[in-house]
């Protein structure tokens, strides 16, 4: 059997390590990518805890998806009285930035449409079948740490217009109904 030369030999050593650079670079990309998923997952959500986060990661929750999950029922919230008062409509937009959904131009196109027209009953039921499928695949505590900050950013957004000059009861009753509904669907 023929000796390999030296030559065959040098390319055959820099093709393993090559290989075996290349799986190590793809392997500190995919861990720089987990990082940039899970700091812009604590920027939408408020989750501080790194394990909840890499938790959701792990169930394929993104950033977009954690956003859209938490401006559906703030959005029903506004409509529970049959319009949208500007205070109420100015504090969900603000919590949208806030949150990290930039302007396309400016704007705000599905959230501005969904201000100015109640969302489909099919958005509701999609974000219904969303928590539901959380329910049965999240850690209770995750999903009550998930829960609590909808259901507060939802109260803040029921007492944003309450009240006359600010005084009285700040929660109207179909707001509350509302509110009740949100929290209810976490169980």
């Amino acid at each position: 059997m023929p000796t390999p030369s030296r030559s065959q030999q040098s390319i055959l050593i820099d093709a393993v390590f090559y290989n075996r650079e290349k799986h190590l670079v793809e392997a500190f990309r995919e861990r720089l990518d987990q990082l940039e998923r899970r700091q812009q997952l604590k920027h939408v959500s408020d989750i501080r805890d790194e394990a909840v986060l890499d938790r959701l990661l792990g169930l394929g929750i993104t950033a977009e998806s954690l956003a859209a999950l938490g401006l559906v029922p703030l959005v029903l919230v506004a409509w529970a009285d049959g319009e949208v008062a500007a205070q109420e409509r100015d504090r969900i937009v603000a919590m949208a930035q806030a949150a990290g959904i930039d302007p396309h131009n400016g704007r705000h196109p599905l959230l501005e449409h969904w201000l100015k027209r109640r969302p489909a009953p099919e958005i509701v039921a999609a974000w219904r079948d969303y928590v539901r499928q959380l329910r049965e695949t999240m850690a209770a505590e995750d999903l009550e740490t998930l829960r609590r900050g909808i259901v507060d950013r939802a109260g803040e957004v029921a007492r944003a217009s309450g009240g006359i000059l600010g005084f009285g009861e700040t929660v109207s009753p179909a707001e509350r109904a509302v509110l009740a509904e949100v929290e209810h669907a976490f169980w």
